[in-house]
């Protein structure tokens, strides 16, 4: 019971952590200019990596969104009595895809357990990266301290 549409659903976060993972360094190189007060502090969140990551963040949630749909209808099409709702995929991918494998393998005598595993695996990779950008970042915050001058105390 598998289709296009959820595959597109799980794999999908991938290429938000893929870009997330290829603009950080100019992210960090732009945290750099905090540390000299002026109106171009601005450019952090004008900088071209990090307004294409966050546009294509929403981007791939609305995707998600409607290719969870199109998987809840072509369940419906093939039978299944009351799949797992596309709606929870508003909370968050992962939940409309371990919550319809939950379902489909009920239905299906056992069978659909490859989507689970796989949305499982793509969290872990998803998180693992999220945890990197994050020590990447706070390492570029802190090198940002030690250059900001001091006010005496």
């Amino acid at each position: 019971m598998y289709t296009t549409w959820i595959w597109l659903v799980v794999l999908l976060p991938l290429l938000s952590t893929v870009l997330s993972l290829a603009t950080i360094g100019g992210v960090s190189r732009s945290l750099a200019a905090f540390a000299h007060p002026s109106p171009a502090n601005l450019v952090l969140l004008t900088s071209p990596g990090y307004l294409v990551s966050s546009i294509l963040g929403w981007v791939i949630f609305a995707l998600s969104i409607v290719f969870s749909r199109l998987d809840h209808r072509t369940l419906e099409r093939r039978g299944v009595e009351r799949p797992f709702h596309w709606a929870w995929s508003f909370l968050a991918w992962p939940v409309y895809t371990i919550g319809r494998a939950v379902i489909v393998r009920r239905v299906a005598g056992g069978r659909g357990a490859g989507v689970l595993w796989a949305s499982i695996a793509v969290l872990v990779v998803t998180i693992a990266a999220g945890v990197a950008v994050s020590l990447i970042l706070m390492s570029a915050m802190l090198q940002l301290v030690h250059q900001l001058p001091s006010t005496g105390a």
